[in-house]
């Protein structure tokens, strides 16, 4: 079986991670080769000391890309889960990986200040940080996303679900 990347985006506790780990447990059930690169732990490993400008997350988006390429080019079936706002990097590492799957967790801004699984609404919304994305820089939603999850609507199992049937339809997986 090839690999092919699933670039999971959206912003802050939009549930990118509740999803992708989701579809990893399913794809290793399956017997699947899979990777999971989360974007925190990126950040703490491979782009430890890159800030929040938009230069240095386009650069944490490239890191990221790299390896999942090298991932990909292997036969992984490799899932990303990285805020990665803006479109025209993440369209640099669709062009780069060439088997990607875009897949857009969107979940009204609200509805992810009410999660703020790592507090950073609240330590936004309190002056302690700055650079949010979403409330003080911006998140472009892609224009063709490959699947679209709306995470403030649809019960996680849903949007695995829709996530599981176009890779399946993608990449011949079962």
């Amino acid at each position: 079986m090839s690999g092919l990347c699933v670039w999971v985006t959206g912003l802050s506790s939009s549930g990118k991670s509740t999803i992708s780990q989701a579809v990893r447990e399913e794809l290793l059930r399956s017997g699947h080769k899979v990777e999971w690169l989360d974007g925190d732990a990126v950040r703490q490993h491979i782009s430890k000391g890159l800030g929040y400008s938009k230069e240095d997350r386009d650069e944490n988006i490239r890191r990221i890309g790299y390896v999942a390429e090298l991932l990909t080019r292997n036969g992984v079936i490799v899932l990303v889960s990285a805020i990665s706002p803006y479109r025209a990097v993440r369209d640099e590492m669709r062009a780069l990986i060439g088997k990607f799957l875009e897949v857009y967790v969107e979940a009204p801004l609200a509805v992810c200040r009410q999660r703020d699984v790592h507090g950073i609404y609240r330590r936004s919304q309190a002056g302690e940080i700055q650079h949010v994305t979403g409330v003080d820089d911006p998140y472009e939603p892609p224009l063709n996303p490959d699947v679209v999850c709306h995470t403030g609507l649809e019960k996680p199992e849903e949007s695995v679900a829709k996530v599981m049937a176009r890779i399946a339809s993608y990449n011949g997986v079962r």
